[in-house]
């Protein structure tokens, strides 16, 4: 990727800064900064507003073609989602159903699926919840128990879902299915889309370490679908859930290192103000972490046009491991730097400065989206073919 600014990339830079800056300090200025990994219980309903307004501006689907988004180079949505951060601009409720499911509809779905999904994601009238990980099959996502068959024209949908992002606020969810009972692991499974608001479906918050609840778990008795609802050819799910986790890595993913450099920069000035930066060990560990930022950044950049393709390259496949574990030790580094102070909290339901939901939240990241365990598993097999 050509990383030197055109005239067009400036002009697009300066469309997007006008912008964020023009709704964010205007009806939506109490939105900056809130929602957001380990925050998404903030601000449900501006929020979910919000996305309305990013709709009727044509933010949303920025890559996809026309006439479903509008065809947006990579470079461009790369500069979105970095100027979007920059602004301090709400954690993305409609994230799900953009960048995983809706990506993964624009590049395989069917035309008519495209037609009817698309365009209610492309407004931010509709949000999607994602059904991969189960009570016995969390980063082993082969190992999925749910079932489906198909009965009178519908897939019936029997078993259960845990750690499901907005599932109780969900419209649809797409769901990794054992379609074809005789297979077994990658095989015979099937990617379906199912309504949330039907009999059959059972939802329940799981509160977490801050005391507040955005995964859920999700039961499906006999939850129905109908039978052109499943995305590629019944049992080709687990290809399609691949190029899902791929889109899940693409441009987006520059935003995120921006957030990741805000805390590290509320690192550096709370080490300044307690005079922890004049330890020497701290002072290494800082280093480490900018370092590692840039590193992070060059890694992203390097199999980018992959992501957005809806491929998983070699190249790519540390890229998760990276940054979870880098993001945990920055958590880790952010409590040391505060001292005595990041043991103090109030009472359920926390109330936690931001450095310590910083290291609260990135305990979690070696774990979903698929673990470390797992993510080394993957890195052997696949990149370097070790044997089994």
């Amino acid at each position: 990727m050509d990383l030197r600014a055109s005239e067009d990339d400036d002009r697009f830079r300066a469309e997007v800064r006008a912008w964020l800056e023009a709704r964010l300090d205007g009806e939506f200025r109490h939105l900056r900064g809130r929602g957001g990994p380990g925050r998404e219980h903030e601000a449900i309903e501006p929020r979910m507003a919000w996305e309305r307004e990013l709709g009727k501006a044509g933010w949303i689907g920025l890559g996809w073609p026309a006439p479903a988004g509008r065809g947006a180079s990579l470079w461009h949505q790369v500069i979105f989602h970095e100027e979007y951060a920059r602004a301090r601009a709400p954690g993305r409720f409609g994230h799900i159903g953009e960048y995983l499911l809706g990506a993964t509809i624009a590049a395989l779905g069917t035309p008519e699926q495209q037609r009817t999904f698309l365009p209610p994601i492309v407004r931010g009238e509709v949000f999607w919840a994602q059904g991969y990980s189960e009570p016995g099959a969390g980063s082993d996502l082969a190992g999925v128990a749910t079932r489906a068959s198909l009965e009178d024209g519908h897939w019936v949908i029997h078993g259960q879902k845990i750690w499901t992002s907005h599932a109780h606020l969900a419209d649809w969810c797409f769901v990794i299915a054992r379609s074809d009972p005789h297979e077994k692991r990658h095989a015979g499974l099937s990617y379906l889309l199912v309504p949330m608001k039907q009999p059959g479906i059972t939802v329940r918050p799981i509160k977490n370490l801050t005391g507040t609840a955005e995964f859920c778990e999700v039961f499906f008795d006999g939850a129905r679908t109908p039978a052109d609802h499943v995305v590629g050819a019944p049992g080709d799910g687990w290809k399609v859930a691949m190029a899902t986790l791929a889109f899940e890595r693409g441009a987006s993913t520059l935003g995120q290192q921006i957030g990741f450099a805000a805390e590290l920069d509320a690192i550096i000035a709370a080490a300044k103000q307690r005079g922890a930066d004049r330890d020497p060990e701290l002072r290494r560990r800082i280093v480490d972490a900018w370092t590692g930022l840039r590193v992070m950044r060059s890694y992203a950049l390097r199999v980018l046009d992959h992501g957005a393709r809806g491929e998983l390259p070699a190249a790519g496949l540390g890229a998760k491991l990276y940054w979870s574990n880098w993001h945990r030790r920055l958590g880790e580094l952010a409590m040391d730097v505060l001292g005595p102070e990041a043991e103090v909290i109030a009472a359920a339901p926390y109330s936690l400065a931001p450095l310590q939901e910083t290291f609260l939240f990135s305990r979690a990241d070696t774990i979903y989206a698929g673990s470390n365990e797992i993510q080394r598993n993957i890195i052997a097999a696949r990149a370097l073919g070790l044997p089994k």
